[in-house]
């Protein structure tokens, strides 16, 4: 069991067999509590009126599974992408050029898996019709992808509305780079409603499964302060296996996140960062930073799985739970890539996400 310095949950803890069976209503950010807006999110919200819905899900992920073992990762980071910009609207999914955020700095070239979304929402639309939001179907989706990947299962809160518009600018600002430095990470966590510690840790062990393309860490072996150098905090064994697939900057070869158990969901992320071994900074100074409270976590999760399982759960729960702003309209799209033509069922969110604002 977590330490209390680190346990973010404010309620009593229900048994944990794999399987979160509520959604976390409030959670501590720091030492004042907070409560996330929860007002129509509920795990059997589509019950009566689309109830195999995550049935459906799972059948065209496994379908596209066979053929990409990444999608999984995939999903579940574009669903991280996605909660990050304005809430867990769908935005990211938006096909509007002057807008669209698939185009911004953290996601161009790099988050995937439109495609497989798109094949959920016109499986959803034929068994019922203009009921599930292309957001809670992201939602769904990177649940079932862990569970797919060996991982932890949870009750996915839903009744998610999709947004009208994207936000290009905002994506290119508070999504979590690749090279950013812990406070910063920390910081942009924070803005969202998410604490700096737990959080943190447990979102940031998703990179136990899928792959990066090289730019996003030859930084760390070629150039990591300026002057040519490597990333003292960076494996030679690992780093001269990288030189090999990154001859050079730039590249956009694939490697391993894991390069242990590349494909698994478990808590192999952990012990990699132990012995220096995290492929992005971002990971990497989670345990690397002297003196940082993530220090103790890393070494907690490295030595017991079902801890971190635990943790991740209701990680992504608070972090499904981030509402895009009160008042703000929203829908059920009929295309998730582009907003309904007529407000037919349009329906405006009169939840207030109570988090520091961005």
């Amino acid at each position: 069991m977590l330490n209390n310095r680190y346990s973010m949950v404010v309620w009593s803890k229900m048994s944990f067999s794999r399987h979160i069976v509520a959604a976390l209503f409030c959670v501590a950010l720091l030492e004042t509590p907070v409560c996330v807006a929860q007002d129509q999110l509920t795990p059997t919200y589509y019950d009566q009126t689309c109830p195999y819905v995550t049935h459906i899900i799972r059948k065209i992920l496994l379908k596209a599974f066979l053929n990409d073992t990444r999608i999984t990762a995939s999903l579940l980071r574009l669903h991280f992408h996605d909660c990050f910009v304005q809430g867990c609207d769908g935005s990211i999914l938006l096909d509007d050029p002057n807008t669209t955020e698939k185009v911004a700095r953290p996601n161009a070239n790099s988050v995937r898996g439109f495609e497989v979304i798109d094949d959920m929402k016109a499986a959803l639309e034929n068994v019922c019709s203009q009921t599930v939001s292309c957001a809670d179907i992201v939602a769904i989706a990177a649940e079932q992808s862990v569970v797919l990947s060996g991982g932890p299962s949870w009750a996915v809160p839903l009744g998610r509305k999709d947004s009208r518009s994207a936000n290009r600018s905002l994506a290119n600002t508070v999504l979590p780079g690749f090279n950013d430095p812990l406070d910063l990470i920390k910081a942009k966590f924070a803005a969202v409603g998410l604490d700096t510690s737990l959080d943190v840790i447990a979102l940031s062990a998703a990179h136990t499964f899928g792959r990066a393309q090289c730019l996003a860490f030859d930084q760390r072996l070629y150039n990591f302060s300026g002057v040519g150098d490597q990333d003292p905090d960076l494996n030679e064994t690992l780093a001269a296996r990288l030189r090999e697939i990154c001859p050079t900057v730039g590249l956009t070869n694939l490697t391993n996140l894991d390069q242990t158990t590349p494909d698994d969901f478990d808590n192999v992320y952990f012990n990699n960062l132990q012995v220096e071994e995290g492929l992005l900074r971002s990971d990497q100074i989670l345990f690397s930073t002297q003196g940082a409270d993530t220090v103790e976590i890393v070494n907690q999760f490295s030595s017991n799985q079902t801890a971190f399982f635990e943790a991740f759960a209701e990680s992504m729960i608070r972090m499904g739970n981030v509402r895009p702003p009160a008042a703000v309209v929203g829908e059920v799209r009929l295309n998730c890539r582009v907003i309904n033509a007529n407000n037919s069922i349009t329906t405006a969110s009169a939840d207030a996400r109570l988090v520091t604002s961005i």
